[in-house]
C-alpha cells in the first residue's frame, strides 16, 4: 500500500509530542550558538528550482561556521570539486538546511533559513584567518533551529570509533571512480589522493 496522502500518514504515528513541537525555535539562542561554534562538519541541504535535491558535507576547523547574531549565519564556500550544486541551488531558489555534528555529541543542530550568496569585502575578511580566504560567502538568514535529538546517532553508533570498519572495505575512491568512470588510466591510490588533498585543503 502506498501512502499517498497525509491523512493516511498521520494514521500511522502518534501525534507529535508537545516537547518536539515547542523546541522548534524562531532564532538561534546560546544553547544553538555554542553548538555552532563547536561544530567542524555541517550538512547542506538545497534544492533547485527545478526540485532537484543536493546533500553536501562541508568542514573545517571547529568554530568555521560563524554565527554573529541570534539569526544570521556564515559559512565560508571552500574549494572543492567546482560542481557548485550547492550553490547554484542557493542562487535557485535562497533556501537552505544545515545539520550540524560535534563530535562525541550525538544529538545535531537542525537549521533552516534564507541564505544568499556574498562577496562584500567586509565578510570576506572575517575568513582572512584561514589557510584560503574564500571567494564567496554563504549568508543564511535564520528561520527554525532545533536541537535533534541523539536516536539517530545512538543507533548507528556512528561516532564510536570501535564500530569503524577498516578502510579496506571499500576500494579506494580512485578504483571506484575508474569502475564508474571507465578510465584507461591507473586508478590514483590512496596514497596519492591524500597527498593531492592536502595540497587542497
Amino acid at each position: 500500500m502506498t501512502i499517498d496522502s497525509l491523512d493516511a500518514l498521520r494514521a500511522l504515528y502518534p501525534p507529535a509530542k508537545e516537547r518536539s513541537l515547542r523546541k522548534q525555535l524562531a532564532s538561534l539562542d546560546a544553547h544553538c550558538r555554542r553548538f555552532v561554534a563547536l561544530s567542524p562538519f555541517v550538512v547542506l541541504a538545497s534544492t533547485g528550482a527545478d526540485g532537484t535535491m543536493d546533500a553536501s558535507p562541508r568542514g573545517g576547523a571547529p568554530g568555521f561556521v560563524l554565527a554573529p547574531d541570534a539569526h544570521t549565519l556564515w559559512l565560508p564556500d571552500a574549494t572543492g570539486n567546482n560542481r557548485l550544486d550547492t550553490l547554484e541551488n542557493i542562487v535557485a531558489t535562497g533556501r537552505l538546511g544545515l545539520l550540524f555534528m560535534v563530535p562525541g555529541v550525538d544529538e545535531t543542530l537542525r537549521v533552516n533559513g534564507d541564505a544568499r550568496l556574498s562577496t562584500e569585502p567586509a565578510l570576506l575578511a572575517r575568513f582572512s584567518e584561514a589557510s584560503r580566504s574564500p571567494r564567496l560567502v554563504v549568508e543564511v538568514r535564520v528561520r527554525e533551529a532545533y536541537l535533534h535529538c541523539a536516536k539517530a546517532l545512538m543507533r548507528s553508533k556512528l561516532l564510536d570509533p570501535t564500530r569503524h570498519p577498516s578502510r579496506s572495505a571499500l576500494p579506494t575512491m580512485g578504483e571506484m571512480l575508474k569502475d564508474q568512470i571507465g578510465d584507461d588510466a591507473p586508478a590514483e591510490t590512496q596514497a596519492q589522493m591524500l597527498a593531492r588533498y592536502a595540497a587542497d585543503l
